[in-house]
């Protein structure tokens, strides 16, 4: 579609093809272009099904679109059009290979991005056909991305397929919180209901992919939810109660005990917000006995510094050496490991420390032994001599290896390897100390002065569980009263006495804040199932009834007490800069 007629050339050119030269003269709407045009369309259409009706990429088709623009409204070719047999790639994409036109999008995307070249194309001319040679599923954490790339409708989204229009959904434009990097995402609903979620294009977080974890995800926000108070009762069993008898008898429950004997979980996936009204109220307690995880890595609040991966996503561009410490990035970060693939194809070398599966890019294992550190620290390493003659080199620490029992001599060694090779430097405005933060709701909790654990005087005898289901059992004492305040029937729902529904990230405007300390805010898409509140609120009544109400009665006056926390927290899509 990119023909355009160059002035005394024999025939039309390729616009993306030809070189400009002085004094040429082009037109790119000519008779002449118009009918080059067409014929392409027409060919490209030779083969192509007549789907359109029950195709899913209908209304948001390239092709269609192109095709009402620029071709003919009749077609000529009376042969028998095409048929190939339709590819199992996978649960997530479904592969109608006869609408392909061979545009071959996908097979560079799974190469060259992914890192994954299983696809590729076989035969010649009519006989062309996309796939694998040997019948495979496409099995990487990015796949989703195709069914965007694919300007047809050979490759949909399989979950999505046959359940709505284009024309009939409402686009919201949020943020995903599945993924601590915080994606830009476009969110459809329909009705009350949510559909798809799909990438919007940011460059600084994700460009224009996200994870499928991040587009598959939303189903479980239907599915097993609690959307109504519960208690258990004598017999084990849940029944449902009211609103009003649930927070009176929590308040009964609170204001029975002092505060060192109350002690409360965050969970992944909390928002500032509720965080924020979840401190004010423990602390109105005299509880200090808050923490974001129960085995947490041993990350200090004090200064941004210690928590953040403070060359950003846009410094994998610039950085000359990386060191990776305890990840996986292909499993726990895809968007960010397929940013630094393209660096190491632009010259950045990858040494990695840890068990690790095969990256989709060139790395040099240096074992899995936390000796390593020590090797690196003292000079005695091979590596040692890249990290010298680096100009800005990055080092990636997992809170995954922090969680360990030796997390702070394995944090004190990577603080002296930063400090002795000049990781960061303040002069070239380049801090290459990173912490690999492996949920959001962790980091909005440091950002806020909650550390990873507390120092328990004694066992707690009321847990307060926010949104908490990452816990060891044998961590709460069998007689704690738990109350259990989320979203989801799952670990935390099933050990809890008082349970308490809450509002998911696509169903509130919530503050979080990415691995980057970028601020980000989520917007609602669709309302809370049956009586589910927001975290916040329920905070903000729980308050009233226990007869030490919170000064916050609104969303914006919520945020104004962030703000005397953490000013930088209402900065939104923004990083607050931060000293060395």
């Amino acid at each position: 579609m990119c023909i355009v007629d160059v002035e005394k050339a024999p025939k039309p050119a390729a616009a993306c093809a030809a070189p400009v030269m002085p004094g040429m003269r082009i037109n790119t709407n000519s008779e002449r272009t118009q009918v080059a045009r067409a014929g392409v369309m027409e060919f490209l259409l030779a083969n192509h099904p007549l789907d359109c009706p029950i195709c899913d990429q209908g209304g948001e088709c390239d092709l269609q679109d192109q095709s009402m623009l620029y071709g003919y409204k009749a077609g000529r070719f009376l042969e028998y059009k095409r048929a190939v047999e339709d590819k199992n790639v996978g649960p997530l994409v479904q592969a109608i290979m006869t609408r392909c036109i061979h545009c071959t999008r996908c097979i560079r995307f799974s190469d060259e991005w992914c890192g994954s070249p299983d696809l590729g194309t076989t035969g010649r001319g009519k006989e062309t056909y996309v796939g694998s040679y040997v019948e495979k599923m496409f099995l990487t954490e990015l796949s989703g991305n195709m069914v965007d790339l694919c300007p047809v409708g050979a490759l949909t989204n399989s979950p999505y397929a046959f359940t709505a229009r284009p024309w009939e959904l409402r686009y919201i434009n949020s943020y995903d919180v599945m993924d601590p990097l915080g994606p830009a995402i476009m969110v459809n609903t329909k009705g009350a209901e949510l559909m798809r979620i799909l990438p919007r294009n940011h460059d600084e977080i994700n460009e224009e992919w996200i994870h499928d974890r991040s587009r598959h995800a939303f189903d479980g926000l239907k599915r097993q939810r609690i959307n109504e108070p519960m208690e258990r009762g004598p017999d084990g069993s849940y029944r449902p109660i009211a609103w009003d008898d649930a927070l009176i008898k929590l308040a009964g429950h609170l204001n029975s005990h002092n505060g060192d004997e109350i002690a409360g979980l965050i969970g992944e996936h909390v928002d500032i917000e509720g965080i924020v009204a979840f401190r004010d109220m423990m602390h109105r307690l005299g509880c200090e006995n808050l923490q974001y995880r129960r085995s947490g890595a041993k990350l200090s609040p004090d200064f941004r510094g210690n928590y953040l991966f403070n060359s950003r996503v846009t410094g994998v561009d610039e950085a000359d050496v990386m060191l990776i410490i305890g990840s996986c990035l292909k499993t726990e970060m895809p968007v960010l490991n397929a940013r630094i693939r393209r660096a190491v194809n632009e010259g950045l070398k990858v040494f990695v420390i840890g068990s690790t599966e095969t990256l989709t890019y060139e790395f040099e294992h240096l074992g899995t032994s936390p000796a390593v550190l020590k090797d690196i620290q003292a000079g005695n390493h091979p590596v040692c001599k890249d990290l010298e003659d680096a100009e800005f080199p990055m080092v990636v620490v997992s809170s995954h290896a922090l969680e360990r029992d030796d997390g702070h001599a394995l944090l004190d060694n990577v603080h002296k390897i930063c400090d002795k090779y000049g990781v960061i430097n303040p002069e070239e405005q380049w801090n290459g100390f990173n912490v690999l933060n492996k949920n959001i709701g962790s980091i909005g909790a440091l950002e806020v002065g909650i550390p990873a654990t507390y120092d328990a005087k004694a066992d707690p005898k009321l847990v307060y569980l926010l949104g908490a289901d990452n816990f060891r059992p044998d961590d709460i004492p069998e007689d704690a009263y738990v109350v259990y305040q989320g979203t989801h029937g799952d670990a935390g729902a099933n050990r809890a006495d008082l349970i308490l529904p809450g509002a998911a990230y696509t169903e509130k405007s919530g503050t979080y804040v990415n691995i980057d300390g970028r601020v980000l805010i989520t917007r609602l898409a669709v309302t809370p199932p049956g009586q589910a509140r927001n975290e916040w609120e329920i905070m903000r009544a729980l308050s009233e009834i226990m007869g030490n109400t919170l000064p916050y009665d609104s969303l914006t006056e919520i945020r104004f007490r962030i703000a005397e926390l953490a000013p930088h927290l209402i900065k939104y899509d923004y990083i607050e800069p931060y000293n060395f």
